[in-house]
């Protein structure tokens, strides 16, 4: 996820203080990593360095002054061109799972257990994720339903992958 255009996104809305952005990027989009607030100032920051916000003036709250944020034209042209860009088709050919399936047959290494390891890791996180859609907010169910095809997709793989390991094994090691 781009921090930075969603931060212009949230400020295209209104204009917010940091406190605010981190609170609304949480409530939408954390799903369980919360945005730093460190990260939330420092891109601000950079977003003002660049042009894209200005800052306002301080205004007194409960704690230290608090800075409201506006977007400028130029994060706004920014943030329309990122939204109206579609985004780049997943997976990448070059997958974590994938490196270490061919690893463990050339080091000849028990790549079907590491499959099969890692098939239980998708069901247990499936599991979770079809509770998820079950019980969250829509914002949840759409999210969990799309981590649940991805997975369904890499258990689809490592299907396939484990029916050809012999293959696979004589291909890499040749």
């Amino acid at each position: 996820m781009s921090v930075p255009l969603t931060l212009l996104g949230l400020l295209e809305r209104e204009p917010s203080h940091g406190y605010d952005l981190k609170r609304d990027y949480d409530s939408l989009f954390s799903r369980g990593k919360p945005l730093p607030y460190g990260q939330v100032y420092a891109t601000l920051g950079r977003l003002a360095r660049d042009g894209k916000v200005v800052v306002g003036e301080a205004e007194p709250g409960d704690g230290p002054d608090r800075k409201r944020y506006v977007i400028t034209g130029t994060g706004a042209t920014e943030f329309e061109t990122w939204l109206r860009e579609p985004v780049a088709p997943e997976p990448n050919l070059q997958s974590v799972l994938f490196t270490k399936v061919v690893l463990a047959l050339l080091l000849g290494r028990d790549a079907e257990q590491h499959l099969d390891t890692q098939r239980a890791a998708h069901l247990r996180r499936m599991r979770e994720l079809t509770e998820l859609r079950r019980s969250g907010a829509l914002v949840d169910a759409l999210l969990a339903d799309h981590g649940l095809f991805h997975l369904e997709a890499d258990l689809r793989w490592i299907d396939l992958t484990v029916a050809r390991l012999d293959a696979l094994a004589a291909e890499v090691r040749g």
